[in-house]
């Protein structure tokens, strides 16, 4: 496993100075979010943007993931609208496409989603179907392309733990769906021993966030201001051979990105290098 971070926490940052800050730093991985400036589907250059980023991480030898996050790229005025559980959804569907294109053509690791939040008065079970077909469309276009998808259960999403993935993967058959876990959100649910779900999950594991934080509070902290103990997780992932990356997730950090990602790596290499008895 290596290192990454997160572009959401460079949201004042142009993306390839990011990338390279961040190579900088000694990172091997970057999670790219797309967002405004960042590989938007909306902007005239961004099949040159693109090509010039998979340039640059051949040359940095950095791995990547595209993370699918942004809070205000698909609506100006509603914070992650539409989702997969909305009357737009097909909007959302034709996003999460765009990104399988970006992963393919960059030769990330996986494409990160997740459900969204349900409004208004839908019934559960409606939801679901909601959920199951736009997957089924995304994940079909993805396996033509050879892109795995990560789904992240999100604290306060339809999809918000562990056990509502289980249920969502018994509605779909599909070996390309597979899991971005995030250690702060297990922690901020209360699902522990995070290193057991490790184990029980490292078969579908593709992708990781880590950051620290407090039960029952979902806000991403740094490494220390929460309550998480590290060494158990890093050595939980060493012993499944999970090699992929683990993306530091600071996205209300970027006022200090340079210097919070310094802390990160500082933070984590020493752990991830050389994992610790329990």
């Amino acid at each position: 496993m290596f290192l990454g971070y997160n572009t959401n926490g460079f949201a004042h940052h142009e993306l390839f100075d990011t990338v390279g800050l961040l190579a900088e730093i000694g990172y091997r991985g970057v999670a790219i979010t797309i967002d405004h400036g960042k590989l938007s589907p909306y902007e005239d250059g961004r099949h040159r943007q693109i090509e010039q980023l998979r340039q640059l991480l051949e040359q940095l030898d950095m791995r990547s993931v595209i993370e699918t996050g942004a809070r205000f790229l698909l609506s100006p005025k509603q914070k992650h609208e539409p989702t997969l559980l909305s009357d737009e959804r097909k909007r959302r569907i034709e996003f999460y496409k765009y990104a399988v294109d970006c992963a393919a053509e960059l030769g990330s690791d996986c494409v990160s989603i997740w459900s969204g939040t349900l409004h208004g008065a839908i019934p559960n079970d409606q939801a679901m179907d909601r959920l199951v077909n736009g997957l089924h469309e995304v994940l079909q276009y993805a396996a033509g392309q050879g892109v795995a998808v990560g789904f992240e259960p999100e604290p306060g999403m339809f999809i918000d733990s562990m056990q509502r993935y289980e249920e969502l993967l018994g509605r779909i058959d599909a070996d390309n769906l597979r899991l971005t876990l995030d250690v702060g959100h297990l922690h901020c649910q209360g699902e522990a021993p995070i290193g057991d779900y490790i184990h029980r999950w490292s078969s579908r594991l593709v992708n990781v966030h880590i950051e620290d934080m407090h039960v029952g509070v979902h806000e991403h902290l740094m490494f220390g201001d929460g309550e998480i103990d590290f060494p158990p997780v890093l050595n939980a992932l060493a012993d499944v051979g999970y090699n992929n990356g683990v993306y530091v997730e600071l996205s209300r950090h970027s006022h200090d990105a340079v210097n919070a990602a310094r802390r990160a790596f500082e933070f984590l290499q020493p752990l991830v290098a050389k994992p610790q008895a329990d």
